[in-house]
């Protein structure tokens, strides 16, 4: 077994933690131990749940009292590497990984993984779609779905693992080397985390550091990452040219119509990247693209990612409270093929929307905005085209329904994060769609 005898510190009590520990225990650790500072109350069912599998555990103040015999500290990637907790146990001079490399030194099969500020999870959960239908047994987990630890503490055999991999969970890779490796986009994000845009750029490009020549490079040729030793696929939506590329409606490959786009239930140029990039990652992988057409063409969007939610008379309400950046949104709207209708807006978190104006011509001919940026959005754009506030969402469907121009699109993508009015994206999706169909009622 890989850690028979060891003793092991999890720092962190959440979905990656408690598969790690599970996993540590699995492999023939010899003492487990759970450390996490948050609420000791809230962490008490987790507490009895590890501690019946003979996990030690300690949460509050006193997770920060490291023990001093350590073969091992696997960090989640929810804590930063400054935080108290994790200096405490660096400090023991134990080698401390994170939970995505703790899995893969125990995984037995090629590994794709996905990266970018944008797009991860749609791109994820369509890979893995595409690589079954091309007869590959595979899973998405990681930064998605279930924690590489569990996919591994599970006993499935797989012909290949599907990984969306966050920033975060990059930062503490050692050894970890994906087969495929796919870079989607780079924009600003998770500054309240790093201390410069170049700090987050360097944090995801580690993803293609252990890659040789053996392996391979799916990437966006509008923003071509880095010196790259992997071969390399391209794919791009608008306009670069790419072994992967969209024109006239089609996604082509090499110059050859490959999928009329318009089958495809997806919505927008930034999702037929996303679909290039699955059909790249099949192409890597030897996987003919006759097999796997059919289910590009079938695959639902997930919730919250430019989701049609209703249709009011005439009028397309798409849901895209995924786009919690500005990145996210500029995507959206440029994926959109005519001017929409925007409701935008949601907590101040720093974002400068001056970036935004260059998108707005041609693309929006009227915005609602929402939340706690609502007025700053209102002075930025209102003299490029008509703003206006709403306090809640269904008054901005309101709003935004009777600004629409006859068959126009309305779309709901905020640009920003939802903890002024809501728990997350998901909530205000949902908020949403509620909101969508009372109008419509």
């Amino acid at each position: 077994m890989l850690h028979q005898g060891q003793r092991i510190a999890i720092l962190g009590a959440g979905t990656s933690g408690i598969a790690a520990a599970r996993l540590a225990v699995a492999s023939g650790a010899e003492w487990v131990g759970v450390f996490d500072s948050g609420d000791v109350v809230k962490l008490n069912p987790t507490a009895e749940m590890l501690g019946s599998a003979g996990i030690e555990c300690c949460f509050g103040a006193a997770a920060v009292e490291a023990p001093t015999d350590l073969d091992l500290v696997v960090l989640s990637p929810g804590i930063d590497a400054t935080w108290p907790i994790a200096e405490a146990f660096a400090a023991t001079g134990a080698p401390l990984i994170g939970e995505i490399e703790f899995a893969y030194r125990h995984c037995d099969c090629p590994v794709v993984a996905i990266t970018g500020t944008n797009g991860k999870t749609t791109t994820t959960e369509l890979t893995a779609a595409v690589l079954e239908a091309g007869n590959l047994r595979t899973v998405a987990a990681g930064n998605y779905g279930k924690a590489f630890s569990e996919v591994i503490l599970s006993g499935q055999r797989y012909d290949v693992i599907t990984l969306e991999i966050s920033s975060f969970q990059l930062e503490t890779i050692e050894t970890f080397r994906p087969k495929v490796s796919v870079w989607m986009n780079f924009a600003p994000d998770h500054l309240d985390r790093y201390a410069s845009l170049d700090d987050y750029r360097a944090a995801k490009l580690r993803i293609f550091e252990n890659q040789t020549a053996e392996d391979f490079s799916v990437i966006n040729a509008a923003e071509p990452p880095c010196e790259l030793l992997a071969k390399t696929v391209t794919f791009s939506g608008f306009g670069t040219p790419a072994d992967f590329d969209f024109c006239d409606g089609w996604i082509r490959f090499q110059g050859a119509a490959l999928l009329d786009f318009s089958t495809v239930r997806l919505v927008g140029k930034h999702n037929a990247e996303n679909v290039m990039a699955a059909l790249a990652i099949a192409h890597c992988l030897g996987i003919d693209p006759a097999l796997v057409l059919g289910t590009v063409r079938t695959y639902a969007p997930p919730h919250h990612r430019c989701e049609p939610v209703g249709e009011i008379n005439g009028h397309c309400f798409i849901n895209d409270s995924k786009a919690t950046n500005l990145h996210a949104l500029a995507s959206s709207l440029r994926g959109q093929e005519s001017p929409v209708v925007l409701i935008a807006g949601g907590k101040n978190k720093g974002l400068d929307y001056a970036e935004m104006r260059e998108f707005l011509p041609g693309a929006v001919s009227h915005v609602v905005c929402i939340g706690e940026i609502a007025g700053q959005i209102t002075d930025l754009w209102g003299d490029l085209l008509p703003c206006e506030k709403a306090t809640n969402l269904e008054e901005a469907v309101r709003l935004a329904l009777a600004a629409a121009n006859p068959g126009q699109t309305v779309l709901f993508s905020p640009g920003t994060s939802s903890f002024d009015m809501f728990s997350g994206y998901a909530e205000r999706g949902d908020a949403f769609r509620d909101a969508v169909q009372q109008v419509a009622s």
